[in-house]
C-alpha cells in the first residue's frame, strides 16, 4: 500500500474499468455510425494538419526574423562599442602624446593603465555581444523547435 492509502493494483483495476465504462458508452451514443464518424474524424484531422503546417511555418518564419533583428542589433552594439572604444583609445594616445618624456610625467603609468583597460574593454564587450548574438539565435532555434514539436503534438494521427 502507498502512503495515501491506494494500492497501485486497485488503480490499475479501476483506470481499466473506467476505460471500458466510457468507450462502451461512447459506442452507444454516438450520433453516428462508424464508418461517418471515421470520415467526419479523418476530415478533422486533415484540417488539424493543415493548421499545424501554416502554424509550424508561421512560427519559423517569425523566429527567423527575430534572429535577424538580434544579429542586425548585435552587429550595431558591436560597432557601437568599437567606435567608442577607439575613441577612447586616441583621447588615451592624445593624452599620452601631449606629455614630455614618460620618465618625467608621473601621470603616465595612470595613462599607461587606462590604456590597457580601454583595449581589454573592447575586446571584452566584442566577445559579449557576439556571445549574446549566439545565445539569442539558440534561444530562437529552440523556440522554433519547441513551436513545431508542441504544433505536431496537437495534431491526432491520421486514420
Amino acid at each position: 500500500m502507498s502512503k495515501d492509502g491506494i494500492n497501485s493494483k486497485d488503480f490499475m483495476i479501476g483506470t481499466l474499468i473506467g476505460g471500458i465504462i466510457g468507450a462502451s458508452a461512447a459506442l452507444l451514443l454516438a450520433p453516428k455510425s462508424g464508418k461517418d464518424l471515421r470520415v467526419d474524424l479523418g476530415s478533422q484531422a486533415n484540417m488539424v494538419a493543415e493548421k499545424t503546417n501554416k502554424l509550424t511555418s508561421d512560427a519559423l518564419s517569425k523566429s527567423s526574423d527575430w534572429a535577424n533583428k538580434a544579429k542586425d542589433k548585435t552587429a550595431s552594439l558591436s560597432q557601437s562599442v568599437t567606435s567608442h572604444s577607439t575613441q577612447l583609445l586616441d583621447k588615451v594616445k592624445d593624452i599620452r602624446g601631449g606629455s614630455k618624456a614618460p620618465e618625467q610625467d608621473p601621470v603616465s603609468d595612470e595613462i599607461s593603465a587606462i590604456d590597457e583597460l580601454a583595449e581589454e574593454a573592447a575586446v571584452s564587450s566584442r566577445t559579449a555581444a557576439f556571445e549574446s548574438q549566439e545565445q539569442v539565435l539558440q534561444g530562437t532555434k529552440e523556440l522554433a523547435e519547441k513551436e513545431a514539436s508542441k504544433s505536431a503534438a496537437e495534431a491526432p494521427g491520421k486514420l
